[in-house]
């Protein structure tokens, strides 16, 4: 009976088993990804900055469910998770975190500075907005080479301020480049509310200046985060126009983990009423309520993850440390 269950389709929603098991999964994995990592960082295992994105697991697992492997993304320092969906090993990723030789850049790059050549994950970027002007150099390169890809470029409400994001978005309108502008709207930036930053707060009407398609998406929901980017996707591939999704959003926890709740610019009372919209417990019974999934398969989902997780901080764990002499490697130098 339970097996029956998890091949049907829900009504109007274009799921099937499959895709719900991908889903879900993702968003669990981001979700339990970061639970350790704040362990961990309360351990002192992690170093520097920790900024997590529980609550927000919806953005990366609906927009990665629509690209392909040869697509391009690029994202912020809150990108554990967009790392991790575009195909990046939770061990080497978490290895990363603990400063470890076997990290995505060797433990050089630490939370802040995640990159992944083999998966096109073209890193996080520790200065806001500063990424804005490399995607929509990744998207002239597309352009002009005649590929199809696109970029995902991915931001957060407190780069729309920046110059940079009004650059990009001009020179991606002005030369149409395959770039999907995605902003994570989860409405403080690193402390500073939405209506105290911007004299214009639907950032989405942004597009409508640079004459580019653009629209506001539920974030909590990744099946509207999935169809949204779904569209700017097969829209830039066909003729190479850009998009602007502000993807609403929120963040359960403070800026980073030196600002563990967030509490000086937002009430408890508020964050619990953010929570009655998990995006991982609402789409769970958006599954289940239908019988897309069973119980028996979300049970399964969550200790395959949790056994991944787990493997992932073991793995960094018994990584060694960088030798002393990786100082020197991977540094540019100009010819004379």
């Amino acid at each position: 009976m339970a097996k029956a269950m998890t091949q049907k389709a829900a009504p109007g929603l274009g799921l099937d088993a499959d895709l719900a098991r991908k889903l879900l999964r993702d968003m669990l994995l981001i979700r339990r990804f970061e639970e350790k990592a704040a362990e961990a960082y309360a351990l002192g295992k992690i170093g520097g900055f920790l900024h997590l994105s529980i609550g927000e697991e919806a953005v990366a697992a609906g927009a990665t469910s629509v690209l392909r492997p040869d697509d391009y993304a690029i994202s912020t320092y809150r990108e554990h998770g967009h790392c991790l969906i575009k195909g990046s090993d939770p061990r080497r990723v978490m290895a990363e975190l603990f400063g470890r030789v076997d990290g995505l850049s060797k433990g050089k790059g630490g939370s802040m500075h995640l990159f992944d050549k083999e998966h096109n994950f073209l890193g996080g970027h520790a200065i806001v907005g500063a990424h804005l002007p490399i995607a929509a150099g990744v998207g002239f390169a597309i352009k002009y080479r005649g590929g199809d890809q696109v970029v995902l470029c991915y931001f957060g409400d407190g780069a729309v301020p920046e110059g940079e994001f009004h650059e990009a978005l001009n020179l991606a309108a002005l030369w149409k480049l395959p770039v999907i502008w995605l902003c994570e709207n989860n409405r403080y930036a690193m402390g500073t509310s939405l209506e105290r930053a911007l004299a214009q707060t639907e950032i989405w009407k942004f597009g409508e200046t640079y004459g580019i398609p653009s629209e506001p998406v539920d974030g909590m929901d990744v099946l509207a985060v999935r169809a949204a980017v779904g569209r700017a996707v097969e829209r830039a591939r066909r003729d190479k126009t850009p998009a602007l999704l502000e993807v609403r959003t929120y963040r359960f926890r403070g800026h980073s983990m030196r600002d563990p709740a967030g509490a000086v610019y937002r009430t408890k009372e508020e964050v619990e009423r953010e929570k009655l919209r998990d995006p991982i417990l609402l789409f769970r019974d958006r599954v289940l309520k239908p019988g897309v999934l069973s119980e028996d398969d979300v049970k399964k989902i969550e200790k395959d993850v949790n056994d991944l997780v787990d493997e992932a901080v073991a793995f960094a764990d018994a990584s060694p440390e960088p030798p002393a002499s990786e100082l020197f490697t991977d540094i540019f130098k100009e010819s004379a």
